[in-house]
This record gives C-alpha cells, structure tokens and sequence, in this order.
C-alpha cells in the first residue's frame, strides 16, 4: 500500500445480508479508492426481508478491535454506524477521544429499514451526549433526526428547525438526508456558516437497503481523501445516486443499493464494446454488404437495465456499405445514435433481456428467409403514423418500434415496415445480446447469399 492511500474505519454491525453495515461500508471505501478497516460492534442476522436477531458483542471485544486499529496509526477518517448499546457508544466515544480522532461521521443508526431497533434508548442518549461533540457531521434521516432533536417533522420548517438542534449537541455539521420524503430527495445541510438544500432526481421508487450506510460512508471516504465536508457530502450524494442505479435483487425480499455497480457498469462496458467490434470484424469478413439499405445501417447494444441514449452502444456515422464490403467512419461510442437508441430502449421496456438491434434492407426475398429461418416476425405501417409524431425528429422509429411490439403482444426476431413518403423500406433484427443478434444476421446473410 502506498503511503498516500487514503484510509478509513468503519465502527460498526455486520449484516449477513450484504446490503448495508460493515459489507456496504467496505464496498463503499473500496469504489472510491479507499482503503477500509473496521471495528464490528454487533453481529446481525438478516436477510432481504428485514432482521431476524441482534447479537451486540461484549464491549470488551469492541474494544479491542478499536484499540488495535488506532495503536496502528492513524485513519484519515472514521465513521460509526450500528453500535448497539449504551456501553459500546461510550466506549468508542471514550476510544475516540483519547486517540484525537480526526474526520469522524456519525450514522446514528437507531432503527433497521426494516423496523428493528439498533441502538437502545439509554445509547442514543449516550451519542448525543458523548459521541456527537467529537463529530464533524452526523447525517440522520427523517425518523433519526426526529429522535436526537426530539421535533416532530412534518414541514420543511421542522427539519431546519431539527437541524439547529442537532447541531446544538457539539458536532460540527448536520446532514437530515431526505430519501424517505415524497417529491424530489432533499437533503438538508446545515454548519456554522448556514444552510444548504441538496436537491437531487428520485432514481428510484424501490427504496433499497444500505441507502444510509453507502452515504455515510461516502462521505467518509471523502474526507479521508482530503475532501471538505459539504463537498464531501454532495459527491457522496451523487455516489448514492448511482449506487441506487445499479441497485441488486439478491433474495427475495426488499432490493439492495450496490456500491460497486459503477465498477461493474464500466467491466460491463468494455465487454460490450470487445463484442461490438467483434461482431463488426465478422461482418467484415463475411462480405454482409448485399444486407446493407440504402440509409445504410447500425447496431444498438444496450447496457443492462439501460435507461438512457448513453447506455446504447452504436457507431457514429452507421456501417457504410460498398458492394459486398463495409465500413465504419467512427469507433462504436456509447451514445453514438440517438435513432438506433431509441428502438433499443423501446424495445427493452417490453422486455428488458433484449438488448441488441440491427436493421438491414427490405426485401420480399429476405423477408421469405426469415420466415424459412423460423424468426418471429411482426410489423408496421407507416401510414399509421399520427402526423404529431411525423414532425417530430427521432420519434418516428420509436412510435412504430412500439406499434409492432404492442400489436404483437411480445418482442419478436423481426420488425419490418414497408416505408412511405421519403422513408426506405425496413426490417430491424432484435436479439438478447450481440452474439445472439451476429448469429441472427449471418444465418439471414448466408441464405441470401444463395438467391443472389
């Protein structure tokens, strides 16, 4: 490890679920190029359906572990989460003096999303009394900031009104995270210099486990990276963001958010750009230009769980053909067409395993094949088209995309229409993913071939 790696510590409950506590801490560190340590202060039986037991381990046991971290030099930022009891706040609380802890975030972590209680009363009076004047934020929710100020907040005057209190206690810095409010996801920041409103888009309406703990520790690891408070916590509020993004189903309970899911979209993005080009080299190889319309062609891959026109891999510029050979002017970008986008992610909302998309010409010939070839087939007319969106640019690939998948009752192989007033003739070949869709489009090919 380098001298300049940044280091954090977590102080707090193991969740055998995996969704928040100590695991979600350590993923959190390590996404941000952290390097995490921990004190575990409770051992929590869990799953995606909320917490079955609490086993609060013997004091003596916390501190033991504190101790040989802080005895190991010191972390550039610490935060507690889950601490159980009364004897383990005052104990870290105790811990943490004596050693002159610097950047330390508290989660007072009280309940479980679930309900479960997971600090006693006797301990949450114990933090505010010990634990928060050592503090530079404390970033409760709605309920836990009702609790430690003891307002009942129902209007945005009751949380500002909870933040003074708060900060009445000693720490440096309150943040009232605003997840569980209806509307937009407001957080309320409020120091010594005055008040801040972080507004933000809701991502998501599945309220996933380890929201709390993933920001918490965010901000930790922001602060151990050298990072001011408030700058620390509105990156920490992006990093939630996108971690409720990637969010993962892995029972079958209640979702988890995923720390690491901006990791794995990136692994997931290289993978799709190597079989992109990929499948454009056997193309390539092949000769597919006799499939190639006039307008030219494209290819869409989308990311999984894609949303947006930056989550569809295409080539800027489409494939170009020239006699039976073809060429790109432009590497695949993600991003890359807005056209083929938008039939990708159309046909995702119908079903959202399949993510790939090409069109070729039409022809009665290849029409024939591709029922000889078994594919399912569907189709629209472009006469249909409401002349609202005729005039509109890029929306007339997603009205009639939608038309054929709607009239069809499922996705299909093939959708084809036979064009209109200065539109070319179509057919799009959709598959699961870029292998599936190479080996659609070269059994279509190699059939032509032969009628050529």
């Amino acid at each position: 490890m380098s001298d300049k790696t940044a280091v954090a510590l977590t102080i707090a409950g193991s969740d055998s679920g995996g969704g928040a506590g100590i695991q979600a801490d350590l993923k959190t560190f390590s996404a941000l190029g952290v390097f995490g340590k921990t004190v575990i202060t409770s051992v929590t039986s869990q799953n995606t359906f909320g917490v079955q037991a609490v086993d609060d381990l013997p004091v003596g046991v916390v501190e033991s572990q504190l101790k040989s971290i802080l005895e190991d030099g010191k972390c550039q930022a610490v935060k507690t989460g889950m601490l159980g009891n009364e004897k383990i706040v005052e104990r870290v609380a105790s811990l943490l003096k004596r050693y002159r802890v610097k950047n330390l975030v508290v989660d007072p972590v009280i309940f479980s999303s679930s309900g479960k209680k997971l600090l006693t009363s006797a301990g949450v009076k114990m933090m505010m009394e010990r634990l928060l004047p050592l503090a530079h934020l404390v970033t409760p929710n709605i309920r836990e900031a009702e609790i430690l100020s003891g307002i009942k907040i129902r209007l945005p005057a009751d949380r500002k009104r909870a933040a003074r209190k708060i900060l009445k206690s000693g720490v440096r810095a309150v943040v009232i995270t605003g997840g569980h409010l209806k509307g937009k996801p407001e957080d309320l920041f409020l120091d010594k210099s005055g008040m801040e409103i972080l507004s933000s888009k809701r991502v998501s309406d599945s309220d996933p486990h380890g929201t709390g703990c993933v920001f918490s520790s965010a901000i930790t690891a922001g602060l151990a990276s050298g990072k001011q408070v408030l700058p620390a916590v509105i990156d920490a509020k992006d990093f939630i963001g996108r971690a409720i993004l990637g969010e993962v189903i892995s029972g079958n309970g209640k979702a988890s958010v995923e720390p690491l899911s901006a990791l794995y979209r990136e692994n997931e993005k290289a993978h799709a750009m190597e079989g992109m080009n990929r499948a454009l080299r056997i193309f390539r190889d092949e000769r597919i230009g006799a499939l190639v319309p006039e307008v030219q062609t494209n290819i869409g891959l989308a990311l999984s769980g894609a949303k947006y026109h930056e989550d569809v891999l295409a080539i800027p510029g489409r494939v170009i053909k020239n006699g039976d050979d073809i060429f790109t002017g432009a590497e695949p970008e993600f991003g890359g067409s807005r056209h083929v986008a938008n039939i990708v992610l159309t046909v995702m909302r119908h079903d959202s395993d399949k993510r790939a998309v090409m069109n070729i010409k039409y022809t009665d010939e290849l029409l024939k094949i591709c029922r000889r070839l078994k594919f399912k087939i569907a189709c629209f007319d472009r006469a249909d088209e409401p002349k609202k969106v005729r005039v509109r640019e890029g929306s007339s690939l997603e009205w009639g995309t939608q038309k054929a998948l709607t009239d069809y009752g499922s996705v299909p192989d093939i959708i084809y229409d036979l064009g209109g007033i200065r539109k070319e003739e179509m057919i799009r070949v959709i598959a699961e993913d870029i292998e599936s869709l190479t080996d659609k489009i070269l059994k279509i090919h190699r059939l032509y071939k032969k009628t050529l």
